[in-house]
């Protein structure tokens, strides 16, 4: 498992991180002061499509995906001057 978000508190997405394919955890917690921090998966580092609602978190949670090999990313929105948040895949 690999830190992709350290207390982010703006709007944004982390660094891109490869995914070997397989079913892996996703892992948001922090200080979400109205944030949404959402996995998000691309084919070609490119175009991104939402994982889906299981990885999708508003509070602290952790969640299960399944995916062939691609791309990953964790994205942040709707941050306020409250937010601080991480993440982990």
């Amino acid at each position: 498992m690999a830190t992709i978000l350290n207390g982010v508190t703006a709007n944004g997405s982390s660094p891109l991180v490869d995914w070997t394919g397989g079913t892996g955890t996703f892992w948001a917690w922090g200080t979400f002061g109205g944030a949404t921090v959402a996995l998000e998966a691309s084919p070609d580092g490119s175009s991104w499509i939402a994982v889906g609602a299981s990885v999708s978190f508003t509070q602290d949670g952790v969640g299960a995906f399944s995916l062939a090999p691609c791309k990953l990313r964790a994205t942040v929105s709707g941050a306020t001057a409250t937010t601080n948040v991480c993440a982990s895949a």
